[in-house]
C-alpha cells in the first residue's frame, strides 16, 4: 500500500472498518485451537444441546475411536500437561514416579499419586447434525474429544443392560443412531448424564453422500502416532522441572475440553503467574494436549486409579 492510498483510506474511514472486522474475526476464533476439533457450548442459562453422529472407522483403520492417556497436574515448578507414553504401552516417567510414591507407604504420597494419576480421553470422527450455538458446523465432519462418561454411553448402546433393549452400533452409517448431547452444570462442573442416543436410523438416505462424508474423516491412528509424544528423556526433564522449586515457563493447554471422566473441566488461576510465563499457543504437535482436571473426592474413576497403582505396587 502506498502512502497516498493510506491517506485516502484514512479520509474514507475504510481502514477503521477493516480493523474492526479483523478484531471480530480474532474474537470468533479460538486462540491456539484446532479447527478439526468440535466442542459443545453452553448457553447463558448454563445448558447446552447438540445432536451429533459418531462415524465409522476411517478408511484402512480398524477402530472408530482413538484412546489417549495423559497427565495434567500442578507442582511447585508449574503445570505438567503431557501425553503419557503408556498410551502405546511404553514406560512413562510420571507412572514410574507415582509407583515409587505409592510404594513408600505414606498416605500423603498416595494422595499425591491420586492427583497425578493418568487421565483417559477418546477421539472419534463425528458428523454434526444440529448445533444451534454454531450452526455453521452443521453438516460437517469433525474430530470430537470426549471422556469416560460418553464412552460408557456408547458401550451401553452396543451392550444394553436389559433384554427389551436392542443393541446398536453407534458408529454405523445405516443402523446407528444420532447422539443427543445434553450438557448442564452440576455443582459447578459440566455434566453429560442426560445425554442419550435417539432411535436407530440411517444418517443420510444417499449412499454416495455417505461415502463422501466417510472420505472426509480424519485419521485416528495418527493421533497416537509416535510423533504425538515427547521422548522419555524430554518428559523426565519436564517432570523434574515441575516437581522442583523453579517456576516452569510457558506450557499450558489453553484449549481444555469440558468433560473429564464424569467430573467436568477446570481452569487454573494464573493471576499470580510471572509476567514472562504467558501460556504458549498449542501447535500442531500438541493436538492431543490433555485437559487440566480437578481433584475431587473418591469416585469410580478414583477406584480404577487406585487399583491401577495398587497393581503397580505389587509387581
Amino acid at each position: 500500500m502506498s502512502f497516498a492510498n493510506l491517506k485516502k483510506q484514512s479520509s474514507l474511514g475504510s481502514l477503521t472498518s477493516k480493523l474492526v472486522k479483523e478484531v471480530e474475526k480474532m474474537n470468533n476464533t479460538s486462540s491456539g485451537g484446532d479447527d478439526r476439533l468440535w466442542k459443545p457450548e453452553m448457553d447463558k442459562t448454563g445448558n447446552g444441546y447438540a445432536v451429533i453422529r459418531f462415524l465409522p472407522a476411517p478408511n484402512e483403520e480398524e477402530l472408530p475411536w482413538a484412546k489417549m492417556y495423559s497427565h495434567a497436574f500442578q507442582g511447585p515448578g508449574g503445570w505438567y500437561i503431557e501425553n503419557s507414553l503408556t498410551t502405546n504401552g511404553g514406560k512413562d516417567p510420571v507412572s514410574e514416579h507415582n509407583r515409587e510414591l505409592w510404594n513408600s507407604g505414606l498416605d500423603s504420597d498416595k494422595d499425591t499419586v491420586r492427583k497425578q494419576k493418568r487421565k483417559l480421553s477418546y477421539y472419534a470422527n463425528i458428523y454434526v447434525v444440529q448445533d444451534k450455538a454454531n450452526p455453521q458446523n452443521e453438516g460437517r465432519v469433525f474430530l470430537y474429544k470426549f471422556g469416560k462418561k460418553i464412552f460408557d454411553k456408547i458401550m451401553e448402546a452396543m451392550q444394553p443392560e436389559y433384554e427389551d433393549e436392542t443393541a446398536i452400533n453407534p458408529f454405523d452409517f445405516w443402523q446407528g443412531a444420532n447422539f443427543k448431547l445434553k450438557l448442564k452444570k452440576v455443582a459447578g462442573y459440566w455434566n453429560y448424564d442426560s445425554s442419550e442416543f435417539a432411535a436407530s436410523s440411517p444418517l443420510l438416505d444417499d449412499d454416495d453422500a455417505l461415502e463422501a462424508l466417510w472420505k472426509k474423516e480424519y485419521s485416528l491412528t495418527a493421533l497416537t502416532a509416535a510423533d504425538q509424544f515427547k521422548s522419555y528423556e524430554q518428559l523426565e526433564s519436564r517432570l523434574k522441572m515441575v516437581l522442583g522449586a523453579k517456576p516452569a515457563a510457558r506450557r499450558y493447554d489453553e484449549e481444555t475440553a469440558n468433560e473429564d471422566n464424569d467430573r467436568g473441566s477446570y481452569a487454573p488461576d494464573f493471576s499470580s503467574r510471572r509476567p514472562d510465563s504467558t501460556p504458549a499457543k498449542i501447535g500442531s504437535n500438541d493436538f492431543n494436549a490433555p485437559d487440566i482436571t480437578p481433584t475431587k473426592s473418591a469416585d469410580s474413576d478414583e477406584d480404577d486409579a487406585l487399583s491401577y497403582f495398587q497393581k503397580l505396587a505389587e509387581e
